[in-house]
């Protein structure tokens, strides 16, 4: 038996990289997953391509088209995934963004933009799969994205910084909450993680002058990080998986560094 073999699972932000890589982590370990993204034909094309994996590990797969600064999108995928299957457990808000900009020509655009999916999408998806599982009297663990950006600033991405300290923040404030309801709430904090996000974060660095070069942004954090190599989606999988299961039941309020020793707390 998997480790989350019965388990009901939403993980937003699940069309591509890390969050898709949990998704498909989780059912292999036999969760039923819901892949969430505001991109609904890739989440449905992700679902349909982990079908086979879903049945042979006994577990379900749907997907949902969801803005996760819309409360009544985000109720209803909740609502669709228990109608689905009958319950849920576990929580992944992963969804997010990053737009950088040096740190003088930060717009309220931009930092309205950041923030509101960032922060307040992590708020209210927390809120809403809380309500479900108090509803459901059994329990859960709601499992949120932060980054090493919450645990140091940057210069060119200090939206994103202080997005990834409301994560933190949010996390550490729904375990003091939830934990009364049997529901606890851990994050993780990736670092650089070879994604199309991370791609797109070097190609945005270099059109506002912060980075000369392809690659060059992602070279420079690279020398920061004691394993000696950048991340791969499949390099966080182990922790997301842990926190989904049993096995991380006495913990709540944490936040795990997954950064190869970039980021030392």
């Amino acid at each position: 038996m998997g480790r989350v073999s019965g388990r009901s699972c939403i993980v937003t932000g699940a069309a591509r990289g890390i969050g898709r890589a949990i998704g498909e982590a989780l059912l292999s370990e036999g969760a039923d997953v819901c892949f969430a993204d505001i991109n609904g034909d890739q989440a449905r094309s992700v679902a349909e391509a982990n079908r086979r994996r879903a049945d042979e590990n006994a577990a379900g797969v749907t997907w949902a088209k969801v803005d996760v600064t819309d409360r009544q999108q985000v109720r209803d995928m909740i609502g669709e995934t228990v109608d689905t299957f009958g319950k849920l457990d576990v929580k992944f808000n992963n969804a997010g963004v990053n737009k950088p900009m040096n740190f003088l020509d930060v717009t309220e655009e931009n930092w309205n933009f950041i923030m509101n999916v960032n922060g307040l999408g992590c708020l209210i998806g927390m809120q809403e799969a809380a309500r479900q599982m108090i509803a459901q009297g059994q329990g859960g663990k709601i499992i949120n994205t932060a980054s090493i950006a919450s645990r140091q600033g940057f210069d060119n991405v200090a939206p994103y910084c202080a997005s990834k300290f409301a994560v933190l923040s949010l996390t550490q404030s729904g375990a003091r909450d939830l934990a009364r309801h049997n529901i606890t709430v851990t994050g993780f904090a990736p670092g650089v993680v070879a994604t199309e996000m991370w791609e797109q974060v070097d190609q945005d660095l270099m059109n506002i002058g912060a980075a000369e070069r392809p690659g060059q942004a992602m070279d420079e954090f690279s020398s920061e990080i004691l394993r000696g190599r950048v991340a791969s989606p499949a390099d966080i999988t182990g922790t997301t998986t842990f926190l989904a299961s049993g096995d991380s039941d006495y913990m709540t309020g944490q936040i795990v560094m997954i950064d190869g020793g970039m980021t030392l707390v």
